[in-house]
This record gives structure tokens, C-alpha cells and sequence, in this order.
């Protein structure tokens, strides 16, 4: 399996780097190095270090993508941050502001410590430049996405491992990826607008998976204006669901854009919507808006979670829980028709992108700060270098 920078290799000389359209593709056959931005520890924006490092070789069914564009996310901060360990009691951004000590967090990764120097990178568009050995699709040239979790135990198993948080991701000019992580996409989207699929509509569409969102479902959205409640608006909409969503109040227009009802964030909800009139939450805020959320659940109702940036620890009334009989769900790791059914959704035209700013990569940290914000609507893409 592919290694973080601490444990990768010098390159040899790159003459086996080859690519059907030159024009595009100017490597030089002694070009050894790439742009990167190196995630050095836990800590602020200081740890984003913006610099030189060898290129990836393709092993034994690998292919080296040349990144095209490369989405920014809540996870790559959180990871920085080591908002992960179960010490970190509050949500993203008030940590991200608060004084901590820098330094590894043992238990700060998804899975495990985070293999610092790391290059982080969870979504992205590329183009193959390079086959490993034994690989031959997608071809050199192709314009593909990456599925950031892998399961590499099989899809039996709820094991799984990330691109940018336990090995280097995309935000680099080059990356290389098992080529049966590796998806070419056939549609007019911009490199832009497909970097901003992999990680938001990869984790929404787990969970209107797992959660089996049908036609006659109510769906409420908390946090419909970020990435993935946006997403998930999108992708319970395309079943025929009902969608309401919940949203700042300089963003529910935005959000009603999409073609969902939305309610203000901070209303009163039970007198919003009624006590016992949802079907489903998928839900990544969490924090104090949490405690109201079961009570709207009908009988045998579902709520799904995969983050929780308003907080991690939430006050719960288990008699909602059993005595409603419930199903709560967790997702992290994407089942398996999750990701070939984003590329169709993709390619028969059935979803949006929401692009709302690019940086430069090595604006990283802007853009971050920007981010954390959550003043915009859409996401947020890097551009390597050329």
C-alpha cells in the first residue's frame, strides 16, 4: 500500500513518465521533484509548509495522476488540527481558535496517528501520466476522480484507510493512487467542478445509501449549507424524497436554490416542523443543535452521521432512542455502489457542482481561514502549478 512522505523514496530518472498529450504534459525526463504542500504536525496554519519533495513512483498496480485541481474539506483541518482525539471536546472551529499545545495526538487520525510529514488531499480530479506494473485502465490520459476511502480488505469488511489522512493525498502536483481506487469520468464538467465531488458527495451519498432514502421519505438536512448537506440535499432529492434543510440565515436563500424547503438554524424545530414528522437526519453538525433532532423522528425512524463540526458530544434522551425503536447510524466507510453511482450521477447530468472560490495551492492556508469562516456556499478548490 502506498506511504506517507516520511517513508517514501528518492526517485530514479522519470523518463518513464509518457503521456499521449505532450502538449498538456511538459514533464522533462530529469525532472525529479513537484510542489507540495507538507502537513508537518498538529497544530495552526504553520504546519502547512509549501515546498519541494520527490514525485511519486507508481508501484504494482498503481497509476501517477497529475492533479488537475484538488477540493479543500473540513477533514484535512480537522486532521491538521488533531480534532479527531477524544480529548477535543468541542467543535472545528472553536478548536481550530483555541490556544493548544502543538504536537502529535496519539489517537488525533482517523484511524490511527497521522503519519506526519503527510501530504493531505482528500479529493481529487486528475489526469493519468503514469501506469505501474500490471495496470492498463484507466489509459494514460484519462481525466478520472479518486475514491479517498478504500476498503482494502474488501467491502465485506468495515475496515478502511483514507488518501490524505493515513497516506499522502493531492494536494501536490502529482499523486499516486491504487489504479482500482481510480474512476474516469466521461462529462463537460471543469476540472474545478469535479474536484469538488470525491470527499462532500462521497460521504453524502454513503449515507442516503446506508439510511436506503426512498420516495416517500422526509428528509431533514441540518448544516444544508455546507458541503455535505448540500450534497446530501442534492442526492435525497434525486430519489424523490422530501428534503428540508437547515441554514444560517444569510444562506437560506442559497440553500433554497437548490429546490428544498429550509428552516433557520436556531428555530424552535419541534414547533417548526412537528414532533415525530421526519423519516430521516443525516446529520454533520451535531453540538447543541443536537438534542431536539430525535424527538422529530417518526417511529422506526433513521439518523445518520459522519462528522460532527459543531461539536462531538451531545446531550441524548435514550427514551427517544429505544422507545421509538430508532436506527442510528454511523458512516465512514463508503460502501461499495457508493462512488460508481456518483461517476453516473455525474455523467447523466443528475447532479450540480457548487463551486464557491479557487485558490492557488499554495494559498492553502487562505483558503483555509476563508473556510473556516462559513460564510460561503459551495466549495472551495486548489490549482497546483503547472
Amino acid at each position: 500500500m502506498l506511504k506517507a512522505l516520511s517513508e517514501t523514496q528518492a526517485m530514479p530518472d522519470l523518463g518513464y513518465l509518457k503521456h499521449s498529450n505532450p502538449d498538456r504534459f511538459d514533464l522533462k525526463p530529469a525532472q525529479q521533484s513537484m510542489k507540495a504542500v507538507v502537513t508537518t504536525g498538529n497544530g495552526g496554519y504553520d504546519k502547512l509548509d509549501y515546498r519541494d519533495v520527490p514525485i511519486p513512483r507508481p508501484g504494482a498496480g498503481e497509476l501517477l495522476l497529475r492533479v488537475l485541481a484538488a477540493g479543500v474539506n473540513n477533514t484535512e483541518i480537522n486532521t491538521r488540527l488533531g480534532w479527531y482525539s477524544s480529548s477535543v471536546k468541542s467543535g472545528t472551529e472553536q478548536f481550530a481558535e483555541s490556544e493548544h499545545d502543538d504536537g502529535n495526538l496519539a489517537d488525533g487520525g482517523w484511524n490511527e496517528t497521522t503519519p506526519f510529514p503527510l501530504i493531505q488531499g482528500t479529493d481529487c480530479c486528475g489526469e493519468v501520466v503514469a501506469q505501474g506494473p500490471g495496470v492498463a485502465a484507466p489509459g494514460l490520459g484519462a481525466r478520472v476522480l479518486v475514491r479517498a476511502c478504500m476498503r482494502e480488505n474488501g467491502f465485506a469488511s468495515l475496515e478502511n484507510i483514507w488518501m490524505a489522512s493515513d497516506f499522502d493525498g493531492a494536494f501536490a502536483q502529482y499523486v499516486s493512487v491504487p489504479a482500482s481506487e481510480v474512476f474516469a469520468v466521461d462529462c463537460d464538467w471543469s476540472d474545478i467542478e469535479l474536484a469538488t465531488i470525491p470527499c462532500a458527495y462521497g460521504t453524502a451519498e454513503n449515507m442516503v445509501h446506508r439510511t436506503a432514502v426512498r420516495e416517500s421519505d422526509c428528509v431533514l438536512v441540518p448544516g444544508a449549507s455546507g458541503g455535505v448537506g448540500s450534497a446530501v440535499a442534492q442526492l435525497a432529492q434525486r430519489r424523490g424524497a422530501r428534503v428540508i434543510g437547515i441554514a444560517g440565515k444569510s444562506k437560506v436563500d442559497a440553500v433554497r436554490s437548490l429546490g428544498i424547503e429550509v428552516v433557520e438554524r436556531g428555530a424552535d424545530l419541534i414547533a417548526a416542523l412537528g414532533a415525530g414528522s421526519v423519516d430521516v437526519i443525516i446529520d454533520n453538525v451535531a453540538g447543541d443543535g443536537f438534542e431536539p433532532l430525535l424527538k422529530l423522528l417518526r417511529r422506526g425512524g433513521r439518523y445518520a452521521s459522519s462528522g460532527a463540526i459543531a461539536g462531538p458530544i451531545v446531550t441524548m434522551d435514550m427514551r427517544d432512542f429505544y422507545l421509538k425503536d430508532l436506527r442510528l447510524i454511523g458512516c465512514t466507510a463508503w460502501d461499495e455502489p457508493v462512488f460508481p453511482n456518483l461517476i453516473g450521477y455525474i455523467e447523466r447530468g443528475e447532479i450540480i457542482p457548487l463551486v464557491a472560490k479557487t485558490f492557488a495551492l499554495q494559498d492553502i492556508a487562505d483558503a483555509q481561514r476563508e473556510f473556516l469562516k462559513k460564510q460561503h456556499f459551495g466549495n472551495f478548490v486548489l490549482i497546483p502549478p503547472r
